[in-house]
């Protein structure tokens, strides 16, 4: 391993903006590996210690910081999607009596990689599913786990396998779906997302050189002026990554490049009035401070895997039977909520001057 900390730091600032103590934490157990390859004994000690887990909604930049990582380390570096597993079988390998048997996930990425040591990113492991054939989660413990991966075995094969050399990073859009023997010992790594400037200077810096190079045209051929990309920023993208804002340049770069193909004269400049026409009517902008005007109208936060947003709770008073009525599509804390606060105002009906 190439275990230089400084040019570590330097790699994980040139792939990524922002992200300050998501890169402190990598740098820290790349330090810890460092020092146990420099004060190894005879009889060798593995680097140990917990599993890292990078916990954020889509397109904040999990995978990339997985080969950023593999990149400062000179590793090969491998992605294993483990969405939808739902038997162990896929990852020890089946057996030889079931149909069609064949080598376990962990075994294929190795000779994907061509090397023992490679870094593994192990996407969506708060998607793996259970009880098929087996608890796959478990044998992702023996697999994650330094303490038990050194003689992991795959029964296709019918072989141990030393896996103490992998370098695995897991990646979860939700920490509380992770299986919880799991979760027990990772080490959980939030990235919860980037602010508006945050999405301009990754734009800037990444999305947009990446952006022209895929559509076959430089910054002399089209213009996207800051103002413009911070209108696509505001108006088209609600969302806590950039995925959907790099296919929003995108869309505005081959449309430069359509127009440059049938002989406009660079630069092709993109301006705020072409955005509508191009990217359709602007996302809805609907500020707290606008809705919460009258009482009975409250605000709240939503999380998912996919970000967060504002909830809006309103309350209405209606004649006929007494009761509450709960609409819309709400969890079981939600509704609990409601039948609390309907409890509080029944506790309460005097000094409120209510008649419940």
């Amino acid at each position: 391993d190439d275990l230089d900390l400084v040019a570590a730091a330097h790699t994980l600032d040139a792939d990524h903006t922002g992200l300050t103590d998501v890169k402190d934490r990598i740098l820290e157990f790349l330090a810890v590996r460092k020092l146990h390859s420099e004060r190894e004994t005879d009889a060798g000690t593995a680097p140990g210690g917990s599993i890292l887990v990078l916990v954020g909604p889509p397109g904040v930049g999990k995978t990339s910081l997985g080969e950023s990582v593999a990149k400062t380390l000179g590793r090969q570096f491998v992605r294993m999607s483990l969405g939808g597993i739902t038997d162990e079988a896929e990852i020890r390998g089946h057996r030889r009596t079931y149909v069609g048997a064949r080598p376990g996930r962990i075994v294929r990425a190795l000779a994907d990689a061509g090397t023992m040591n490679p870094v593994v990113l192990l996407d969506e492991i708060d998607k793996v599913g259970a009880n098929y054939h087996g608890d796959p989660s478990s044998a992702l413990l023996e697999v994650l786990d330094p303490a038990q991966n050194s003689t992991f075995r795959d029964h296709y094969l019918e072989m141990d396998l030393d896996l103490s050399n992998v370098f695995f990073i897991a990646t979860a859009n939700v920490a509380e779906q992770i299986p919880g023997p799991l979760l027990d010992r990772m080490e959980v790594i939030p990235l919860n997302g980037y602010s508006a400037d945050e999405k301009w200077e990754i734009a800037r810096d990444h999305l947009l050189p990446r952006v022209m190079d895929r559509n076959a045209v430089g910054a002399e051929d089209v213009s996207l002026p800051e103002e413009v990309v911070r209108a696509v920023v505001a108006d088209y993208t609600r969302e806590a990554g950039v995925r959907r804002l790099e296919q929003r340049l995108d869309r505005l770069v081959r449309r430069a490049a359509r127009a440059m193909a049938e002989g406009a004269a660079p630069p092709v400049a993109v301006t705020l009035d072409e955005l509508r026409g191009a990217l359709g009517r602007p996302a809805p902008n609907e500020r707290p401070a606008n809705r919460v005007t009258a009482p009975g109208i409250a605000t709240g936060l939503a999380v998912s895997g996919a970000g967060g947003d504002v909830l809006f709770v309103e309350a209405v008073a209606t004649t006929g039977k007494p009761g509450l009525s709960l609409t819309g599509q709400l969890g079981d804390v939600m509704q609990e909520s409601g039948e609390i606060a309907l409890a509080y105002l029944g506790s309460h009906a005097d000094e409120l001057g209510l008649s419940i």
